[in-house]
């Protein structure tokens, strides 16, 4: 196997090995709608003719937005401009996700409305920064976000998209679920497999990936023994991919690592307790590097982002 061994996951052929992961582009109107340069965007990065093609972090509601001109998928009127989108993707030949997110307390309140959520109030710890103060989520809230990640998930299903990609990393709403920096409660990894087990019901045929920690690289905070039960637990509930990244403190590079793959040991620690693919992820370039990530079964999928992003029709043609 290789760089260029097609997947097959449920009906999807994913063509090669090579994803490129959801990259915040800032390209949507101010109400979250898909906009031209949304489309030339992607238009763009689809030269690259990866396997699989993620758009962005996109809010599922007004109260868990994160930039001024984030994507949104809140709303039924957006969909057009979605369908656009995942046909685009598409007649690259690729498998076309889009990644759902809530922000809870990773935010600022002029982005959402003037609420922030959270699991249990604790102030979200990011880098070079101090963020506010959160709200604790009562029982309408946590309805809620079920509801609303259902209801997103359903809309990309309805504009074409192939896969949904829950964010339960970096940092944000369901990462602070998931993490016992943020959520001092007992109801931790049940909110998630709520979540994804409502989806699965509503949604069979419908790809599920959850974005997950390999670890929070926080002392206190998830370790790689806490991110190998929340993938078991996620693949007994019928998710169908498993993207492993970082964790409470954000999208980064530990210190001690450096060339390509910083995050691939994470990936390949759950590839290796897991039947269903994962992708690795963290500063890969080559595919060279890919062609061993693959060969040797360390991880099934590999995130190509930044080195894509930069010229992708170049980075196809060195290695593709």
């Amino acid at each position: 196997m290789n760089r260029n061994t097609p997947l097959r996951i449920k009906s999807a052929i994913i063509k090669n090995r090579v994803v490129i992961p959801p990259m915040a582009s800032e390209t949507a109107n101010e109400s979250g709608y898909v906009t031209d340069k949304t489309l030339g965007h992607y238009e763009k990065l689809s030269a690259a003719n990866a396997g699989l093609m993620m758009v962005e972090y996109s809010f599922i509601h007004r109260s868990g937005r994160s930039e001024l001109n984030q994507l949104g998928i809140n709303d039924d009127l957006q969909i057009p401009g979605l369908r656009a989108l995942a046909q685009l993707i598409k007649q690259s030949g690729a498998v076309a996700g889009i990644q759902i997110t809530h922000s809870g307390g990773k935010s600022e309140r002029n982005f959402t409305g003037g609420i922030l959520h959270s699991p249990s109030g604790v102030v979200v710890p990011v880098k070079d920064k101090t963020l506010e103060t959160p709200d604790v989520m009562n029982e309408e809230d946590i309805s809620n976000w079920k509801k609303w990640f259902l209801e997103a998930a359903s809309r990309a299903e309805k504009a074409g998209f192939d896969l949904v990609e829950l964010h339960a990393a970096h940092g944000y709403g369901l990462n602070q679920w998931l993490s016992p920096i943020t959520n001092k409660t007992n109801y931790r990894l049940g909110f998630l497999l709520d979540i994804v087990s409502a989806i699965r019901s509503a949604h069979p045929e419908l790809l599920i990936s959850i974005r997950i920690p390999g670890q929070d690289f926080i002392e206190g905070g998830l370790t790689i023994l806490d991110a190998k039960k929340i993938a078991l637990s996620l693949e007994g509930a019928g998710v169908d991919i498993i993207n492993v990244s970082s964790g409470i403190g954000g999208w980064r590079r530990p210190r001690e690592r450096n060339g390509e793959g910083y995050l691939v040991q994470e990936a390949s620690f759950i590839q290796k307790h897991v039947n269903i693919p994962v992708i690795g992820v963290g500063g890969i370039e080559t595919g060279v590097y890919i062609d061993k990530l693959i060969g040797d079964k360390t991880i099934s999928l590999a995130a190509v982002g930044r080195a894509i992003l930069k010229n992708p029709r170049e980075w196809r043609e060195a290695n593709l």
